[in-house]
């Protein structure tokens, strides 16, 4: 990172001045309250108590053998709520209990933030709003009935692509309009600073836990560490641990939609150009006059223009590979594992399935590769029956 909350040329604050009173005093109150005895304390006895961690790093037998290597699992989807969205609603939520905040508000694509931010302002007692998409809510109904089941208000967004970017922005709007009591608990690496340093330290365990387990495991580092990206906060969880680790392959994989050349999909590493969305600056999907274009994906969580700025800067560096999968061989990814190892992954993970099994044939029987299983499969499964046709190998 080259200057406070840039990395690279990407990152900053573009935001409308009435909010940076409450993005300064997030910034300042951030590295101040997560030093205290009472924070830390707090935090690890709920990532442990109420969560569930440390998750497992899982070997995959079946899927070793199919793939011709030695392939780990980091099961995320064995947390609470049932993704790892969960590690920074809890570290978010205290720092908005010791600022003294009474309303939460966040975004949600896939439900699966909005889940875990209506969990946390349940455990806490605090009043919470969730935005999301009018299409994200019909495609992943039991997220958004679980959210309601947990006391949070949900806001669907009827307007523009009615998916994650457009109910980012109304929590925008909303938190321009009530900075005095309300919280912004984002999801993910994005926004303007410090939220992409903030998301990324909460998730940041993944990496750790996957490390210190890894090395237990097989004495020494994997060959290669794959993760699905939407905006990025799983991704950027298990990387950054491993940045400075120059032998391990970072590999990240985008919605691939129907196709890099079809205008359809969310690939915005691969397809997009350096602009400006949602406070930050980053790799972003434009339309030839600088409009932000539509994302498509089968997967709400990856369904988003735009990626987090730190991913920007690791593409941009060469330290980080991208690879993209369709939503056909998302669908055909999440039978394969399904049937092989008997777990069900989200679809955003079974983007990571479809890089892994698209690896087949160039990797050596010594690789060590672990795939972060991000979320499981059950808010999917209309969709998967909708697709059924299409989850053919």
């Amino acid at each position: 990172m080259s200057k406070k909350g840039h990395f690279g040329g990407y990152g900053g604050q573009f935001i409308p001045e009435t909010l940076y009173p409450a993005v300064r005093a997030l910034e300042e109150a951030y590295p101040k309250i997560i030093k205290t005895k009472s924070f830390q304390s707090e935090l690890k006895a709920l990532l442990k108590d109420y969560v569930g961690r440390p998750s497992p790093l899982y070997k995959a037998t079946r899927l070793s053998e199919a793939v011709g290597c030695s392939v780990y699992l980091k099961r995320e989807d064995l947390n609470h709520t049932g993704a790892h969205k969960i590690n920074n609603t809890i570290g978010q939520i205290l720092l908005a209990k010791h600022m003294g905040k009474k309303r939460i508000i966040a975004e949600t694509g896939a439900g699966q933030h909005g889940v875990a931010t209506a969990t946390v302002c349940a455990l806490m007692g605090l009043k919470c709003v969730v935005y999301m998409g009018e299409e994200d809510v019909n495609r992943q109904a039991l997220n958004a009935y679980r959210m309601k089941l947990l006391g949070a208000e949900l806001i669907p967004v009827s307007h523009g692509s009615k998916t994650l970017k457009d109910a980012t922005t109304e929590a925008i709007r909303d938190w321009m309009l009530n900075v005095d009591d309300t919280y912004y608990l984002i999801g993910s690496v994005v926004g303007p600073h410090p939220y992409p340093t903030i998301v990324r330290d909460f998730q940041a365990i993944i990496g750790k836990e996957s490390k210190r387990q890894m090395r237990a495991m097989t004495g020494g580092l994997p060959t290669a560490v794959i993760a699905c990206v939407g905006g990025g906060s799983n991704a950027m969880g298990i990387f950054h641990s491993f940045v400075k680790e120059k032998s391990v392959r970072l590999i990240a994989v985008e919605a691939g939609g129907e196709g890099l050349s079809s205008g359809h999909h969310s690939a915005s590493l691969q397809k997009g150009q350096s602009g400006i969305l949602h406070g930050a600056k980053s790799y972003l999907l434009q339309t030839k006059t600088g409009q932000v274009q539509l994302a498509h994906s089968i997967s709400a969580g990856l369904d988003y223009p735009g990626v987090g700025p730190e991913l920007s800067f690791l593409k941009d560096e060469g330290r980080m590979e991208v690879m993209s999968a369709t939503d056909k061989q998302a669908l055909a990814a999440c039978q394969w594992v399904s049937r092989l190892e008997g777990i069900i992954p989200a679809l955003e993970t079974s983007h990571a399935f479809a890089a892994l099994k698209q690896l087949k044939g160039s990797v050596k029987k010594s690789d060590h590769i672990i795939v972060n299983v991000s979320g499981r499969g059950d808010k999917d499964m209309e969709t998967l029956m909708a697709h059924d046709k299409d989850t053919a190998s």
